[in-house]
């Protein structure tokens, strides 16, 4: 049975989002090398990914390979970084579903690349990117930026158990 995972913010090609983000990487060939790895650990072909946004800031052809290179059937939510391309763009370097907008996915949770925002009693949870090494308070945010997650996907289930004690599942 697939797995669903959930990821964001690569930067792949950035090499200033090393300092700026603290990554632990000596260049942007290591970063893209090791992320693509850390990928391919957890997501098999048949899995499906989506990942919340700013993907590369490489041209089609890198951007391509690099997305050629990854596992599972991969879902774009357009980031602020991703915009400046349009659909097609990235559609044609190799995602297999793209969205300039928001999913609601398994009616419950917000999957989007800016966290949006969520008051206590809305019964909702919303996962997402953009703040990388920030963390909003309270179970009603996820972000799975890259830096959160050892630059590794997050399976659904693992956010699930996140928001949910295992009493409740």
């Amino acid at each position: 049975m697939p797995n669903v995972f959930l990821i964001s913010d690569h930067h792949f090609g950035h090499a200033s989002i090393i300092d700026f983000e603290s990554r632990p990487f000596t260049n942007v060939d290591e970063m893209t090398e090791t992320m693509i790895e850390k990928w391919n650990s957890v997501v098999r072909k048949e899995d499906k990914v989506y990942h919340l946004g700013d993907f590369s800031f490489l041209n089609k052809d890198k951007t391509a390979s690099i997305v050629s290179k990854l596992n599972g059937y991969k879902i774009l939510i357009m980031g602020n970084h991703d915009r400046g391309r349009t659909r097609r763009w990235w559609l044609e370097a190799g995602f297999d579903e793209v969205s300039e907008h928001p999913i609601v996915y398994g009616g419950f949770f917000f999957l989007s690349h800016e966290p949006m925002y969520m008051n206590k009693h809305m019964p909702y949870v919303n996962i997402h990117g953009h703040i990388h090494g920030q963390k909003y308070e309270g179970n009603q945010y996820i972000n799975v930026c890259v830096e959160h997650w050892d630059y590794t996907p997050i399976s659904f289930e693992a956010i699930k158990a996140l928001v949910v004690p295992n009493e409740e599942q």
